[in-house]
């Protein structure tokens, strides 16, 4: 690969490199951007390693533009960075790290090339292309990064024991690249995770989480969260979905594996959407199966209830592991609650009542719901799952037929409370919000209409019942 011609493609390899000489610094591209060159992935990342101060570099970098240019210092790290349109460019010194057993941060001193690159956490990370004069375009490949790359293979430069027990996090990054690439994990390497998987009880959970969203936003994430079991690293950070694996048998009555068939139904949303929130709505919709999983000896295994229980499961898992507590949440706790009721209109007469009642409690959010279901039909009996998808078909007929006749998706009841309270002279009450429910609850069984006119004719009604009368 001529990597010197893919630099010159770039003006600012060109002017970092023209001003390194001019500072007597030894520089080089490396990481993610010389990996991803390499992979030919799409990258706005540079990162830039001198043996010397990246950030008397990237001073000089920024001040070669006429323009102005973002710099931005963080000296506690060594670091800088500066923003040139789309791309975000990077200078370090070149590093050499060491760590005490019980904490992920360095010892950080200055080093050689060579000592910052046995520093990275994998080989296809460790690669570095020169861009001063006298060797420019130059690939320096110590632990054969290229060769890692033709195998697909996650390989450590150094001994993987030291390097996850240094940073226990990379273990959660290793799995990261191996889902996003669809890499194998080579077997001493993966053996290393194993081994240190109880390590990553000191890395802080936002960091976590953070590696773990970028795994559930991959193609296939279900690969992911298998290492992420075999390891054990999920055990440490998320027991409740390690609970879902496993089957239990009484005679001849058995369930299905609930954390296979969690990875199934992330898989077939993953397929139809990137939204990772709606992901997330796929790891938790059978979160409570576990608590909920009963044994009757006429029906078999039942799990009742497991959608209640486990909407109310999802603030706390939310919480534990740093997530957002915002609309996300409440999003995903909706979806859990009502990822059943589609699949119970498939199974009896699709009536339009029922059907109200689901795009009054879906909202907006009745698209993605659907994609949930739809996703959740798994057997290996494909006449079986294709019946059922034909029904959901019929289903959605009917949603958008009820929605051109009634509009009741985030409808409010026609007649307010404050107005209840103005025409009978009330004041706020269990009366007031008896008579607002009695009107939403007719519009929703089809009664009347949602409409103004017919609201207020059944609101008169209602209230003679009660003894009231208009002011």
């Amino acid at each position: 690969m001529n990597f010197k011609s893919h630099l010159d493609k770039l003006e600012i390899f060109s002017r970092v490199g023209r001003i390194a000489d001019e500072l007597g610094l030894e520089t080089y591209v490396v990481g993610g951007y010389v990996r991803d060159l390499v992979l030919n992935r799409p990258s706005k990342d540079i990162d830039f390693v001198c043996v010397g101060s990246g950030i008397a570099l990237a001073k000089a970098v920024a001040d070669s533009f006429q323009e102005h240019v973002p710099l931005s210092v963080f000296k506690n790290f060594g670091t800088a960075n500066i923003r040139l349109e789309d791309w975000d460019v990077e200078f370090v010194g070149a590093r050499r790290e060491s760590y005490r057993h019980d904490s992920r941060k360095p010892i950080v001193e200055d080093g050689t090339l060579q000592e910052d690159q046995e520093r990275r956490d994998f080989t296809i990370n460790a690669m570095a292309i020169s861009v001063n004069s006298h060797n420019y375009g130059e690939l320096i490949d110590p632990f054969d990064g290229i060769g890692d790359i033709k195998k697909k293979i996650i390989r450590t430069p150094t001994d993987p024991i030291i390097t996850f027990s240094d940073d226990p996090l990379r273990m959660m990054r290793a799995i990261r690249f191996a889902t996003q690439l669809n890499f194998d994990i080579e077997p001493d390497t993966f053996l290393a995770i194993v081994h240190d998987a109880h390590r990553l009880q000191i890395i802080s959970a936002e960091r976590i989480i953070d590696e773990l969203n970028k795994i559930i936003l991959t193609a296939k994430p279900s690969y992911g969260f298998k290492l992420l079991f075999v390891s054990k690293l999920l055990h440490e950070f998320f027991p409740e979905m390690v609970e879902l694996q496993g089957v239990d048998s009484v005679g001849d009555k058995s369930h299905k594996d609930n954390f296979y068939h969690t990875l199934q139904v992330l898989d077939n949303v993953s397929q139809v959407s990137d939204d990772l929130w709606l992901r997330w709505a796929a790891i938790m919709h059978d979160i409570a199966k576990p608590a909920t999983k009963r044994f009757n000896q006429k029906v078999g295994w039942t799990f009742h209830g497991h959608e209640d229980k486990g909407s109310r499961m999802v603030p706390g898992i939310f919480r534990r592991m740093k997530l957002p507590m915002d609309e996300r949440m409440k999003y995903v706790q909706k979806l859990v609650r009502l990822h059943l009721r589609p699949i119970s209109l498939v199974s009896e007469k699709v009536t339009e009542s029922a059907v109200r009642r689901l795009l009054f409690d879906a909202g907006n959010d009745i698209e993605d719901l659907m994609k949930l279901c739809r996703a959740d039909i798994t057997s290996k009996n494909n006449n079986k799952v294709q019946r059922f998808l034909a029904n959901f078909d019929k289903v959605e007929e009917k949603m958008k037929e009820v929605e051109e006749n009634d509009q009741v998706r985030n409808f409010q009841p026609p007649v307010s409370g404050e107005e209840i309270m103005a025409l009978f002279g009330l004041k706020p009450s269990k009366v007031v919000g008896e008579l607002k429910e009695e009107i939403k609850e007719a519009i929703l069984e089809g009664q009347i209409q949602n409409n103004k006119a017919e609201a207020m004719d059944l609101l008169y009604k209602l209230a003679a019942t009660k003894g009231l009368t208009t002011n």
